[in-house]
């Protein structure tokens, strides 16, 4: 019965809080991983906190968002804008980073597996997005 109702509200656009569910999850998830990784390079450029401080505001939003249509409407989509571009934020300043190192993209085939991951802050920019789409979202019933 949950299963049937869950496709339902999804082919009827009904997923606010399945979206709200999935970015408050998906979201210190990412964060745990960014954070391991950027204390492999030190934290070396200021930046590379922000995804790790915007996502307890994201992560608490969603969750919010989950119980409040209000929430999801009013906080949910301010946060979410703000980690999608701190996602696009990031894939500048990593293929920044990939062009500085010795050989720059001339070396990719080193660069591109030794260097920032280059595609890596997408995942920012995916979940802040999930998060502004369940904004948009009809509410389930």
């Amino acid at each position: 019965m949950g299963v049937v109702k869950i496709v339902r509200n999804i082919r009827r656009g009904r997923i606010q809080k399945l979206l709200c569910l999935t970015t408050a999850v998906s979201a210190p998830a990412l964060a745990f991983e960014v954070y391991l990784e950027h204390t492999k390079a030190s934290f070396g450029d200021k930046w590379m906190w922000t995804p790790v401080v915007l996502t307890p505001p994201l992560a608490l939003a969603a969750v919010a968002g989950f119980y409040s249509e209000r929430a999801a409407n009013r906080w949910l989509p301010v946060f979410g804008a703000l980690y999608a571009v701190d996602g696009v934020v990031g894939i500048v300043t990593h293929i920044q980073g990939i062009r500085k190192r010795p050989g720059g993209f001339g070396e990719a085939s080193y660069n591109l597996v030794m260097g920032p991951p280059l595609l890596a802050p997408g995942a920012l920019t995916m979940i802040g997005g999930l998060g502004v789409v369940a904004a948009i979202a009809r509410r389930e019933k």
